[in-house]
C-alpha cells in the first residue's frame, strides 16, 4: 500500500507473500498488470537459506518456539551428500505453520490454536541446490524451486536425515521466475525519489517480467 501511494497508482497487488523471517525479492504489480499476478504466483523461486542443526522448532523455523535439542557429530560431506537427496521432483507435506487454508482457515491459525489437521502432499520440484558452507552448526545454500515448495520443511527433513534436527533461521528471496533482486528497489530508495513521475520511470514493463513463459507469436 505505501507503494502503491508512491506511484498514485488505482490499485495494487503482490505476486506472493513471504514468511515473516523472510527478506528479500516481492514483485508488485500495479493498475491493470495486476491481473498477471497469478502468472508469478505459480512460477519458480529462488532463495538463499541457511538451516540451523541441532534444534528442532514448532515451526521449523526462528519464529517457533525450540523443542527438541541435540548435539551435533555431522561432518561437511554428509552435508553435502544427504542434500543430494532433495534435488527432484518429490512430494512435500506441507508444515501446518503455512498460511494454506482448510474449511476456511489457514492452517497456521489453527496450528496456534494446538490442532493438527492432516495435510495432503503435493508434488514439488527443486531444480537446484547448491551448498555454500557449513560451519558445524549452520548449513548455508541456495536453491531454485517450484512454488508451493517450502523450505522450512527441506530444514525439517535435512534435520531428520542428519539425525540432529534442523530449522530455518535465514531465508532470503533472491528471484522470482525471471525477476532477480538486484534489480529491485526498496521501499526507502523509492521515498527518496522526487515524485510519482520519477517513480514510474523505474517500473519494469509486464511484458519484460513475462518473459519465463513461452511466447507464441498469432
Amino acid at each position: 500500500q505505501r507503494a502503491r501511494k508512491l506511484l498514485v497508482a488505482r490499485k495494487a497487488g503482490h505476486t506472493g507473500s513471504l514468511d515473516p523471517i523472510a527478506t528479500g525479492l516481492l514483485p508488485l504489480c500495479f493498475g491493470s498488470s495486476t491481473r498477471w499476478s497469478g502468472y508469478f504466483l505459480g512460477s519458480d523461486k529462488y532463495y538463499m537459506a541457511t538451516v540451523r542443526l541441532g534444534e528442532t522448532t514448532e515451526t521449523g523455523d526462528s519464529e517457533g518456539a525450540v523443542t527438541k535439542r541435540v548435539s551435533v557429530n555431522v561432518n561437511e560431506s554428509q552435508v553435502r551428500s544427504i542434500l543430494q537427496e532433495f534435488l527432484g521432483t518429490r512430494l512435500q507435506v506441507p508444515p501446518m505453520y503455512s498460511a494454506i487454508k482448510m474449511a476456511g482457515q489457514p492452517l497456521y491459525k489453527l496450528a496456534r490454536q494446538g490442532k493438527e489437521i492432516e495435510r495432503e502432499a503435493r508434488e514439488v520440484t527443486v531444480h537446484e541446490l547448491e551448498f555454500q558452507s557449513y560451519n558445524g552448526r549452520d548449513i548455508e545454500l541456495t536453491l531454485r524451486c517450484s512454488s508451493g515448495f517450502y523450505v522450512r520443511t527441506l530444514a525439517t527433513e535435512l534435520g531428520e536425515r542428519l539425525e540432529t534436527g534442523g530449522h530455518v533461521v535465514g531465508l532470503r528471496r533472491l528471484g522470482v521466475a525471471g525477476l532477480l533482486i538486484d534489480e529491485a528497489l526498496t521501499l526507502d530508495d523509492l521515498e527518496k525519489m522526487a515524485g510519482p513521475a520519477e517513480r514510474r520511470t523505474r517500473l519494469g514493463a509486464v511484458g519484460e517480467a513475462l518473459e519465463h513463459l513461452p511466447a507464441v507469436e498469432l
